[in-house]
């Protein structure tokens, strides 16, 4: 039988399949801390508003994950995202890798890690592909994600 911490795991990634930001965001303690190359480092609620909004936006999107491993106090799997990038209507295939740490049966920490410079290629096109490498051009993408995860939690007061 599998340890209650990967059974977490594929709940969490379950619960994004079907775009279930509710059910990801009861599978973070209250005090849980995201971080990814977009979004940066994200703590509680705003991590959980990270999911709502992504989950309420997604467009032709599918997920599969796998080699989910998990302990008492560390786990991880990796995941392939699938969807069109709205801002530019490009297809994106993300593949990440994703560490968690658990506490009291809750995800504590998440961090997922992927090539920032090979998402901007497929989001961005051109632009992407010649300057997505560029700190300038990583950091618009940060910045840009942040706005817009400000402009959501913002309407959701």
């Amino acid at each position: 039988m599998s340890h209650a911490n990967a059974e977490l795991i594929q709940r969490f990634y379950e619960a994004f399949q079907k775009l279930d930001a509710e059910a990801m965001a009861a599978c973070y303690a209250d005090d849980v801390v995201f971080s990814d190359p977009v979004f940066g480092e994200l703590r509680g609620e705003a991590a959980r508003d990270m999911w709502r909004m992504l989950t309420s936006r997604a467009q032709d999107f599918s997920l599969t994950f796998a080699e989910v491993e998990a302990n008492e106090g560390l786990g991880s799997a990796r995941w392939v995202a699938r969807y069109l990038f709205s801002q530019t209507g490009r297809s994106v295939v993300n593949r990440i890798h994703a560490q968690f740490v658990f506490r009291d049966g809750r995800i504590v920490e998440h961090r997922d890690t992927f090539d920032l410079w090979r998402w901007a290629r497929q989001a961005l096109g051109v632009k992407g592909a010649l300057l997505g490498w560029t700190p300038f051009v990583q950091g618009a993408i940060r910045a840009q994600a942040r706005r817009g995860l400000d402009a959501y939690r913002a309407k959701r007061v």
